[in-house]
């Protein structure tokens, strides 16, 4: 028997996604019936200049469950996920992104793994389907992610993701670039937030290219990396000159 979960919103951030976007939300909603009667997709368009828009707006037309959430202009990857964030309003969320190189059939793979006590469940790459340069980009990554930063996860970069919405509620989410990966997954470990990976499929971009390898995105995602790594150690040394309450000193 299907697991099956109270209520889950999905969403994808999208920018100039159009060749894909519509078998995104399809796939997802096929997923979700299958394991909840009560579900949302929602798509964020963060300013995109080809026909995403367009297309998004036909789906609308007859699927009920899907809302658009629209960018007047593209404001970054972090910014899209904390709206897609901010406008789930289910008990579970999913997201990924809208560009197809995971495959939404495989969320119930992330459902299985749901269990009591875990709050967030992450997919894992079983091998990446990109360019030797992303490949070595992206093992640099994981490297800072839990060198410095103390991330506990195999694959923080694996943007294919189940997370129980209460915790969502407990975290500020600030950045508006990539380091937003960072920022969440560190948050919810300092929440107490109980985490599992499992394995999913990673697939070769066929539509469009990449944007992280533009000059400004490469270098607001390491500024931003920097402001959190000195932010952290700021908490750090907050909670450390605060003395420690005894119970006696409680007592009125």
């Amino acid at each position: 028997m299907a697991e099956r979960l109270t209520s889950i919103s999905a969403f994808f951030p999208c920018y100039n996604d159009a060749p894909t976007i519509a078998a995104m939300v399809e796939k997802a909603a096929a997923a979700l019936r299958r394991h909840t009667n009560d579900f949302e997709v929602i798509v964020v368009d963060d300013g995109s200049a080809d026909d995403s828009l367009a297309v998004l707006e036909a789906l609308q037309a007859r699927m009920s469950y899907l809302r658009i959430v629209r960018h007047p202009q593209n404001r970054g990857y972090g910014a899209a996920l904390r709206s897609g964030f901010e406008a789930a309003s289910r008990e579970y969320v999913f997201y990924t992104d809208g560009d197809g190189q995971y495959d939404p059939e495989e969320l119930p793979v992330l459902i299985q793994a749901m269990r009591d006590g875990i709050g967030l469940v992450n997919g894992y790459k079983i091998r990446r389907a990109d360019p030797f340069h992303r490949v070595l980009t992206g093992k640099s990554y994981e490297w800072v992610a839990r060198r410095l930063f103390g991330i506990k996860l195999r694959d923080v970069d694996c943007d294919f993701r189940l997370v129980r919405a209460e915790y969502l509620r407990r975290i500020p989410l600030t950045f508006e670039s990539g380091a937003i990966g960072v920022e969440l997954v560190r948050s919810l470990q300092d929440a107490g937030c109980r985490m599992v990976e499992v394995p999913v499929h990673h697939y070769p971009r066929l539509y469009g290219r990449s944007e992280f390898f533009r000059f400004r995105h490469v270098y607001n995602l390491l500024s931003d990396l920097w402001r959190l790594w000195w932010q952290m150690r700021r908490r750090k040394s907050i909670r450390a000159a605060v003395p420690a309450v005894t119970a006696e000193e409680q007592t009125p």
